[in-house]
């Protein structure tokens, strides 16, 4: 009999809604701000958002702050918003 393999479940901040942690995009705090772990395997207070533009949207205008618990600054709100518009626009292609 197979057995099923355990697959992480992570919540994303904006919709709530939880997925498997693969298909959703980790953020980290780090001391230079908030990054995009692409690796999964930053160090550091993470939150997970979903790839669609309007959790993203969501997440880094409000709910980011309080999952990190820290304050984005207007330049580290703009790396983030043009990480998910090349991200989005990679995935159109």
């Amino acid at each position: 009999m197979a057995r099923n393999k355990h697959k992480p479940q992570r919540m994303c901040v904006a919709c709530r809604q939880s997925q498997d942690k693969k298909s959703l995009v980790r953020l980290v705090r780090t001391p230079e701000g908030v990054v995009v772990d692409q690796t999964g395997k930053l160090a550091g207070r993470g939150a997970y958002l979903h790839a669609d533009p309007d959790c993203w949207e969501r997440g880094v205008k409000k709910y980011l702050e309080k999952a990190l618990n820290t304050s984005l600054s207007e330049t580290n709100r703009a790396e983030l918003i043009a990480f998910q518009d090349s991200f989005s626009n990679k995935n159109k292609e």
